[in-house]
């Protein structure tokens, strides 16, 4: 017994000598950082609530601007937020690689477009960047315009006056708009399944950041011996039954029509076709699930494994971000009156001359309303952090940061730098005017990332923020009722309050 100790202790010495002391050990350790720990290094720091760790990540990030490092076990991760290192790491295609905690999304969104690389990241990008081309675009505006109308109308049953928790209003509301685009699939009947889909996502993505600075449940046969990995799995059948059906539904719906529709993609005939689908009385539109659909049927280019992937990571990033965006965007609003004034003002003029419809014309005219979008965006950007893994040396402004290493890219903290962002915890729109962006670093704003791997969906959701938010104001005085100074946030995958988020809704009298 005794010497199978001194076996295991020594075996564990030289782990912790190899590793700490190899090349990318001692390179990562002449960088400033926590005290770090033989073994764990710096895995107990990370073991508050997901409230906690996001305070001692900022906290971290101000104390050792711009750059540190931490050991999550054997793991390196090297932390930045200078715009000079994002661009020096977003623009290369070098290192376009996630880092390995986005391992822990495999489960559920496999390999997918989000976590994917190498050739099979370039062939699904290429195969899914005319899915979003603006000229398909436009014609997800009318389903923009209809479900912002429909919301309007809800909120008005309300009464005059009205005080929501605008977070699973919002959330509701872009789950709807991005199965009925991207999907082709309508969720107006389905409120107890889309409920339930919300639910599961919440829940799944808290176990998943409370694995992901667990070092010894990164093993997936340990992670299901605890209670946390049964649950996470129960939810996870969740989220892949709901997306099973859409997939499903979608192709019926082409069976039924003889993919006709689908061979139009193919051929290039088409690809904003906009058609009567002969069964149901609405229109349906080309959604990225059918060029997946039409590149199985048509090319043998992807299986139902990879169209899955597919839909489960558009259907999450595609309504998760975009309803943080809409929280944050109508809090700004309700907290600055000036503004909100002078941002209806804008939206009237348009609307009236167009019987309050939104068409291309007149989003692209709401100047002053992009600007108020993007200045929140710079201060909460609905991801707030994204992470690469590091296969070859990355050379930054004052530092070589070796292979082997994670690199996490704060976002947050980058978007409020004072070197950067002058008097950065205001809200000032006037940031994004002409003028001022012009001298702007190019890597200080990035709330959709940068580079080869940037944000596919970035035009579909300032156009559906844009729309949303036109409605609205259109439609209602706003007022706070939680402040953003108020605000807690949590570690997630997205920025997302801690606590509700509530605003006054005053119907106006037009």
């Amino acid at each position: 017994m005794f010497f199978l100790l001194f076996i295991l202790i020594l075996g564990l010495a030289f782990y912790h000598f190899y590793t700490h002391y190899g090349r990318c050990g001692r390179m990562v350790n002449k960088l400033q950082g926590p005290r770090t720990l033989p073994l764990l290094g710096n895995s107990l720091l990370f073991q508050g609530s997901s409230v906690d760790v996001w305070n001692l990540i900022r906290k971290l990030n101000k104390e050792y601007y711009p750059l540190w490092r931490v050991w999550l076990a054997h793991n390196p991760v090297v932390n930045l937020y200078h715009p000079d290192d994002a661009e020096v790491l977003l623009s290369s295609m070098k290192h376009i690689e996630k880092s390995k905690d986005y391992d822990f999304l495999h489960p559920w969104l496999k390999t997918g477009l989000l976590t994917s690389t190498g050739k099979k990241w370039q062939h699904r990008r290429k195969m899914l960047t005319p899915a979003f081309h603006f000229s398909v675009l436009k014609e997800f505006l009318d389903i923009f315009d209809e479900h912002s109308k429909i919301l309007v109308e809800n909120l008005k049953t309300e009464g005059d006056e009205s005080v929501q928790d605008i977070v699973p209003i919002f959330t509701k509301y872009t789950l709807n708009t991005i199965c009925e685009t991207a999907m082709g699939t309508s969720l107006h009947d389905t409120d107890s399944q889309d409920d339930t889909y919300r639910n599961a996502l919440k829940h799944l993505v808290e176990i998943l950041y409370y694995r992901a600075f667990r070092p010894w449940l990164a093993t997936d046969w340990i992670f299901n011996l605890f209670s946390k990995g049964e649950i996470f799995n129960q939810y996870l059948m969740t989220l892949h039954k709901f997306s099973t059906k859409i997939i499903n539904e979608r192709k019926e719906f082409h069976e039924q029509t003889d993919n006709q529709h689908l061979k139009s993609i193919i051929s290039a005939e088409s690809e904003t076709s906009v058609y009567d689908d002969g069964i149901k009385s609405r229109k349906k539109r080309m959604a990225m699930l059918d060029h997946l659909i039409a590149a199985q049927k048509f090319g043998d280019q992807i299986d139902d494994d990879g169209i899955r992937e597919e839909v489960d990571t558009f259907i999450f990033e595609g309504h998760d971000t975009t309803s943080m965006g809409m929280t944050f965007v109508l809090l700004m609003m309700a907290e600055h009156k000036e503004i909100q004034d002078r941002v209806r003002e804008e939206i009237d003029m348009l609307l009236n001359e167009t019987n309050d419809k939104i068409s291309t014309a007149e989003v692209q005219q709401l100047t002053y309303l992009e600007q108020c979008i993007k200045e929140t965006l710079r201060l909460y950007p609905s991801v707030p952090l994204i992470s690469r893994q590091l296969s070859t040396d990355l050379q930054l402004k004052n530092h070589l940061i070796p292979a082997g290493c994670s690199t996490d890219l704060h976002i947050f903290d980058l978007h409020r730098d004072p070197n950067f962002w002058p008097d950065p915890e205001k809200f000032d729109p006037e940031r994004f005017s002409p003028e001022r962006s012009q001298k702007r670093h190019p890597y200080s704003f990035i709330p959709f990332s940068a580079g080869p791997r940037n944000c596919i969906g970035q035009k579909f959701a300032m156009l559906e923020l844009k729309t949303f938010t036109a409605h609205i104001l259109n439609n209602f005085i706003l007022e706070p009722v939680d402040h953003a100074k108020d605000l807690i946030f949590t570690s997630d995958l997205v920025l997302r309050p801690a606590i509700p988020v509530r605003i006054k809704f005053t119907t106006r009298i037009k």
